[in-house]
């Protein structure tokens, strides 16, 4: 009997035992994979909406991870990406993010870290909910949710919907510390985060301090062994 519904992902990775290990590993867990090797084939495949999410490498023959990230960002704002980065790369991690990935992947990587990984995007992108939520301070930054924008003395700066997520839910919770593991649970949606080891936040975390300047610096505190708190 055919699936009423087919969760569609394209892999985008030029080595073709990780290609088809990723394959399988989507579609023994139900989902409908479709593996690429170039930059060109990935931009031309991901923007065809019947993909829900791209897995992407960044060393890619032709074009490279980066620019195929940053033009599927441009053209579907609301598409889940992962990218997979070298060991220890963290400078593409960054890049990664500047370019519009949702998260990252290192490699080599066990098969339940990319499955959850998998998993928690899905699950972000199915229930991010069509109401408006307001607009909030961090310093003298104004962050709107709506148009993902942050304005503040004088200029403003574009930011990636998970960003916003992440700096919504501190100010929610200014003067309180909020753990890696509510941040990983509620921002990108990981069930039991307890169990997942990533970087992912504190890299996030970084690259927001340094885009907002010196708020970022200033009022984004890190409360070592515990997480992290906005002050108010």
């Amino acid at each position: 009997m055919e699936p009423k519904t087919r969760t569609e992902v394209l892999v985008v990775e030029d080595d073709e035992a990780i290609q088809r290990g990723v394959c399988d590993v989507l579609a023994f867990h139900g989902l409908v994979p479709t593996g690429v090797a170039t930059g060109e084939d990935g931009l031309r495949c991901g923007l065809d909406s019947r993909f829900v999410l791209v897995i992407l490498d960044v060393m890619l023959p032709g074009r490279s991870g980066f620019d195929v990230c940053r033009e599927l960002r441009a053209a579907r704002p609301q598409l889940p990406i992962l990218m997979l980065t070298a060991r220890g790369a963290e400078e593409d991690v960054l890049q990664g993010f500047a370019c519009g990935s949702d998260d990252y992947v290192t490699k080599p990587f066990s098969v339940a870290e990319l499955v959850a990984r998998v998993e928690a995007l899905l699950r972000r992108a199915g229930g991010r909910a069509p109401a408006k939520p307001a607009a909030f301070s961090v310093g003298p930054w104004r962050v709107d949710p709506e148009t993902l924008r942050a304005e503040g003395a004088g200029q403003g700066i574009s930011l990636s919907r998970l960003e916003v997520d992440l700096l919504a839910l501190l100010a929610r919770e200014a003067g309180r510390i909020v753990s890696r593991r509510m941040l990983l649970r509620e921002v990108w949606g990981y069930e039991a985060p307890e169990r997942i080891e990533t970087r992912t936040v504190d890299v996030h975390v970084s690259n927001l301090r340094k885009r907002l300047g010196d708020a970022g610096r200033q009022r984004i505190e890190t409360v070592r062994g515990e997480g992290y708190r906005l002050l108010p």
